[in-house]
């Protein structure tokens, strides 16, 4: 598992950390019952603090995406296919939030968004 930190980035540290594992988990990359690096061995690779890396990984335990088992990890949570698929729609509509927010900083017209939306899916799902 690579993960790559921006200093440029407006996210925290944590946040990328959980960022880039949760894609990761949602992409299949990373499966059910996977270990990660322990949260020093993260820290020491990433050169951030252990702290750092500890809030990552509670957010990611919180949020269902890893368990931890006392003295033996952290690992990969089982995950159902529904879950799965709420998390991508979370995503797909943040996208588009932001999207929407572009277009009425850029003057666009609710047609001309449509229009263009139409235009992308389907170049990209025929």
């Amino acid at each position: 598992m690579q993960i790559r930190l921006s200093n440029a980035s407006e996210k925290p540290i944590y946040e990328q950390i959980t960022q880039q594992i949760k894609q990761a988990i949602l992409s299949g990359d990373l499966k059910s019952g996977d270990a990660l690096p322990s949260i020093r061995s993260l820290a020491k690779d990433l050169k951030i603090s252990v702290m750092t890396t500890k809030r990552a990984y509670t957010d990611l335990e919180r949020d269902g995406f890893i368990e931890t088992v006392a003295g033996k990890g952290s690992f990969v949570a089982e995950r159902n296919q529904d879950f799965l698929k709420e998390e991508l729609l979370r995503q797909i509509e943040t996208h588009l939030q932001h999207a929407i927010q572009t277009a009425k900083t850029a003057g666009m017209m609710k047609n001309e968004l449509l229009e263009i939306v139409t235009l992308l899916v389907e170049e990209e799902m025929e």
